[in-house]
């Protein structure tokens, strides 16, 4: 074979190799979908929030239970309550397992001791609710006019937040898993060794696993965003090359990372534990999931210089804010230095046995 060949042969290799397994098919392709669409429907819903809190039955439990009941009203637009009578044990029980969010226990006329675990949102919004309905139905009175505006208008929802954090998502996967542990086999297997001993360039080798990785990365991001934009009318109000870009160069910069991190590793332990050892942080603190906000302000300039949350706030502005290729460079850039520094460090220490 001429060398000049030997990248396209390698690529077409690794192709066959990737659609003659189909549990990478169903990886690759099959579980982010899965995954949105469960999230979707779960977060998709336009029926008003009601939350159930626990109300331990007592003599004055019923006097409650009507009271509440009366002052729910579905169409004010707030939070919604439903309450569920049980006995004491049953409601500590329940609180521990984290099966209600709020126990309401009176404790006399017109009064109620609430019990909740603060660090807990939706225990909050319990507590809140049910002492706005419960306050409202003893006689209380707003003393301040206001309206609702509710905003449910495809955008802004759970839903369309959360396609982008999966298209990251899947970058990292398949970057990391798709490179570093396929090149780990090959070690294991003493594939390299054999590559080793042709005239191929070792360039010509990597190259053609991230080539192929490049091309099973656009099917993906395919797939995700009409799932978004049919199943979920998700809107992409930026550019559509633009938002290719930012998933390629972000590829490119996991691919980097991957690379890396298998190559010198001897066995598929070794590769999985440093492959968890970066992808756990990235998950955590990348804002896939919920914004990286919430984290204390002194962990945000760490949590910025992540590839996947350069990469994930790259794709929301552009997806979801039209944002244009000047308002996305500083991301793209990072995403860049990530895939130089991680491929240039992983070529000088790369070892084929």
């Amino acid at each position: 074979m001429p060398r000049s060949s030997s990248l396209w042969q390698l690529y077409l290799a690794r192709l066959r190799e990737f659609y003659r397994q189909p549990a990478r098919i169903f990886w690759v392709y099959g579980f982010p979908i899965v995954l949105a669409v469960v999230l979707g429907l779960a977060f998709n819903s336009g029926a008003p929030e009601v939350v159930v809190v626990d109300l331990v039955e007592t003599g004055e439990s019923r006097t409650i239970f009507g009271l509440v009941a009366s002052a729910v009203d579905p169409e004010d637009g707030r939070v919604g309550v439903a309450l569920n009578l049980v006995g004491p044990e049953e409601a500590a029980i329940r609180l521990q397992r984290g099966q209600t969010p709020l126990v309401v226990e009176p404790t006399g006329p017109n009064e109620v001791r609430y019990r909740y675990d603060p660090t807990r949102p939706e225990a909050l919004a319990a507590r809140a609710a049910f002492d706005d309905a419960y306050q409202r139905a003893l006689g209380r009175e707003d003393v301040a006019d206001t309206t609702n505006a509710i905003i449910d208008e495809p955008g802004s929802r759970y839903i369309d937040f959360l396609i982008p954090g999966l298209i990251g998502v899947n970058a990292m996967g398949g970057g990391l898993w798709g490179i570093g542990f396929l090149l780990v086999n090959f070690r294991i297997g003493k594939l390299l060794k054999r590559f080793q001993a042709t005239p191929m360039p070792r360039r010509n080798f990597l190259l053609a696993i991230l080539g192929a990785r490049i091309t099973f990365l656009i099917p993906d991001l395919a797939i995700l965003l009409t799932l978004g934009v049919v199943g979920f009318g998700m809107p992409i109000r930026g550019n559509l090359g633009l938002v290719i870009l930012m998933d390629v160069v972000g590829a490119l910069a996991f691919a980097g990372i991957g690379l890396l991190v298998a190559s010198r590793a001897q066995t598929t332990e070794t590769v999985s534990g440093l492959m968890n050892l970066v992808m756990i942080p990235m998950w955590l603190f990348s804002g896939v999931f919920f914004s990286y906000e919430r984290f204390p302000e002194a962990m945000l300039p760490f949590i910025k210089a992540l590839p996947l949350t350069q990469l994930v706030d790259g794709l929301r502005r552009v997806i979801l804010e039209g944002a244009a290729l000047m308002d996305v460079g500083s991301n793209l850039l990072i995403l860049a230095a990530w895939a130089v520094v991680t491929f240039a460090i992983a070529l000088r220490i790369f070892r084929w046995s």
